[in-house]
């Protein structure tokens, strides 16, 4: 059985050699453009067919086997290495580096270990300790390869993923299978012949593969993405944790003697308390994190997924999120881990206030935050005060007279950024000492002041809907006075008449009643003017109601004849679907328009005929008339008038109290012959049968 599985592994080890000799020689000839990742390849496929040779020949246990194996490990290392390094997009990783460097010396140990181990082969003992040396050492550089397999194919873009999914898959069974092959034997204190029997077929296997993915990847072109590295640093982290385990065990039972199990299980239990304590710890992991953004990658932040953080901080605020000033100082207070900060703005008169807290209530803000001095200096230099810096007087841009006492004094004040929008100070944000205090770099402040800027614009932004709001209520307030003064001035203008009229015809009884009438009627709209003006009136337009259309045209003109002359042609006894006080409104401005326009001799004509569906009720004059230009651009446009001293609103507010009653407003006119205002309203209706009452009669 065991020459059955010698002439296995001969066989297979020996297939191999071919297979990756052949596949050297063909990378090798290859008319493609030389780079580093095609030499190294070619390197480590020579390297892993030596190997494979020196086992066929020599066997798996021999000098020249193990030493081969060394460099094959060193050579697929190398190569993944300079895949790295090459990637689009890279920021170099340090940490990752090191794990390289780490392995790298892992592999120099152990050439040097299996160099000394024929030297022990007369002490048992000693032979032993460098045997299990070695294999602990081979255990170490399968796991530490594996993670950095796993490292270099997560942390790729899904979009080159594909170019690299073979190789780094062979390169996982390899150091898979040797993984095991080395666990089992540490396991069992025993060499399991059959799995180093197969070990060469399974190389056999992997050749081909590996030459599938040179086609399919000439260039072995990748993009990394760098938060994806960064995550993947706690894989990095378990191995490393693991190997740890694994040396300092088998070290304490080398060495421990009769102790070596309870040496054991008391360094296993330390280890899971110290664990347990200081993982849930929030200021260790600050820690982890500042010391491994600081000492293992080349740019402490990750500029996408920041950019990403803080504007979904700021401009996606949930159903529970806090205010918008809340999220504005903690977008930018994440960016630095603090965990606490204030925002202040200006108020009307230009002056710093506190406007916003975040988890920083015990900072004592007085009224008048900041002075005159303190916003000419941010606003000029846009400088970033560190306050450590400052009160060691070692902050030479800084004016340290433009800054408050009070926010020297307070130790916890970390970092006051300035927002700055278009050379006008909009906030000033004070940032809280971090849990790791450190300094800030020039990678911090180019962040801080970009989003400085950013933030800047936004309060900006906001400042400018707040005034366009109360512009907008202001202006709807003011519009409201602006149909209200109309129908001042159009009751104004009836008084007048009156008063005119009064002196002319004082004598007559009919005038005299027909003048208290008027008066009554005045009265009452200034009544209803006074209710519109009240801020607590809610009441609400009564719904259209069949009205007699010719009861209510006589009543107007009776209201109106003592002002002007009025005069009918034609008015049909129909009915009309309307609110009475919204119609009498729009006769009110048309009459009162037409007034205006008339010289006091000509009458003012008013018809009520039915068109259709509907009764159309006009009121036409002989005045000066109006434009078609100015009837398509002017004419229903809210304060727009042609008459001097008018509010341009008598027929817009006609037009709109039309449409309300689903009726219209047309109107005819000619320069120099008059005006035709015609209000459309439908017929009632009976809920019998659906027909109108006025269209059964005819």
């Amino acid at each position: 059985m065991e020459s059955l599985l010698v002439h296995i592994s001969t066989f297979g080890h020996g297939v191999a050699a071919t297979l990756f000799g052949a596949l050297a020689i063909w990378q090798f000839q290859r008319k493609v453009e030389r780079n580093d990742k095609q030499v190294w390849l070619v390197i480590a496929i020579t390297l892993t067919s030596f190997w494979a040779l020196s086992v066929a020949v020599e066997g798996f246990l021999s000098p020249i086997a193990r030493f081969t194996e060394t460099l094959r490990n060193f050579g697929w290392l190398a190569f993944m290495f300079i895949l790295l390094r090459a990637g689009e997009g890279r920021d170099e990783p340090k940490t990752v580096n090191s794990i390289y460097v780490a392995l790298a010396f892992v592999l120099f140990g152990q050439i040097i270990v299996d160099a000394l181990l024929p030297a022990f082969a007369g002490s048992p003992r000693l032979e032993g300790v460098t045997l299990y040396t070695s294999l602990v050492l081979r255990m170490i550089f399968a796991v530490g390869a594996l993670v950095l397999v796993h490292n270099l194919y997560s942390i790729s873009a899904r979009e080159t993923r594909w170019g690299i999914r073979l190789p780094m898959a062979a390169l996982a069974a390899i150091w898979t299978f040797d993984l095991n092959l080395f666990t089992i034997t540490y396991l069992t204190q025993q060499l399991p012949v059959e799995l180093h029997a197969m070990r060469g077929a399974m190389m056999a296997i992997v050749a081909p593969i590996l030459a599938l993915a040179s086609i399919r990847n000439t260039e072995w072109n990748i993009t990394l993405s760098r938060s994806v590295a960064f995550r993947s640093l706690s894989l990095v982290a378990i191995g490393s944790y693991l190997l740890m385990m694994v040396v300092i065990a088998t070290a304490l039972q080398i060495i421990g003697g009769d102790y070596a199990r309870l040496a054991q299980i008391s360094f296993l239990f330390g280890t899971s308390i110290a664990a347990l304590l200081l993982l849930p710890s929030g200021r260790f992991r600050a820690w982890f994190k500042v010391k491994l953004a600081k000492n293992f990658f080349q740019h402490r932040y990750d500029y996408r997924s920041e950019w990403i953080r803080f504007t979904n901080t700021i401009g996606r605020p949930g159903a529970d999120s806090a205010p918008f000033h809340e999220r504005v100082i903690k977008a930018i207070a994440d960016i630095t881990d603090s965990p606490a900060g204030i925002l202040l703005i200006p108020d009307d008169s230009g002056q710093l206030v506190l406007q916003s807290r975040w988890n920083w209530s015990s900072i004592q803000v007085p009224a008048r935050a900041c002075t005159t001095r303190t916003i000419a200096f941010f606003e000029d230099s846009s400088h970033i005060v560190e306050f450590d810096a400052l009160r060691a007087d070692q902050d030479d841009k800084c004016d340290a007279a433009a800054i408050p006492n009070w926010m020297i004094s307070d130790e916890r004040t970390w970092v006051a950024v300035p927002l700055v929008h278009f050379d006008r100070l909009t906030g000033l944000m004070l940032l809280a000492r971090p849990r790791i205090d450190r300094t800030l770099d020039w990678e911090d402040l180019d962040m801080l002041r970009v989003v400085g800027r950013q933030v800047a614009s936004y309060l900006a932004e906001a400042r400018s809907q707040e005034s366009l709001s109360e512009a907008q209520r202001f202006d709807e307030f003011n519009r409201r006075m602006a149909f209200i003064m109309h129908d001042i001035k159009n009751l104004v203008s009836q008084l007048s008449l009156l008063a005119r009229n009064a002196k002319r015809h004082a004598d007559n009884p009919e005038f005299r009643a027909d003048m208290i009438e008027t008066l009554q009627d005045s009265a009452d709209k200034m009544n209803g003017l006074l209710e519109r003006l009240s801020q607590h009136n809610k009441a609400k337009q009564e719904p259209p109601k069949p009205v007699k259309v010719r009861e209510l045209v006589q009543s107007i003109i009776e209201k109106k004849r003592i002002l002007h002359n009025m005069e009918t042609t034609q008015i049909d006894d129909l009915t009309v679907m309307a609110d009475p006080v919204r119609v009498d409104q729009i006769l009110g401005h048309l009459i009162q328009n037409a007034i205006d326009a008339s010289a006091e001799d000509e009458p003012i004509f008013i018809n009520a005929r039915r068109r259709d569906l509907s009764v159309a009720i006009e009121v036409r004059d002989q005045g000066t008339g109006m434009s078609n230009e100015f009837i398509r651009s002017q004419l229903f446009k809210p304060f727009a008038s042609s008459k001097k001293g008018g509010f341009g609103i008598g027929a817009y507010e006609a037009r709109e109290l039309a449409r309300a009653m689903k009726g219209r407003l047309e109107v005819e006119s000619q320069e120099g012959g008059g005006s035709r205002f015609t209000l459309i309203l439908p017929l009632a209706k009976r809920l019998s049968d659906g027909n109108s009452a006025d269209e059964r009669a005819a």
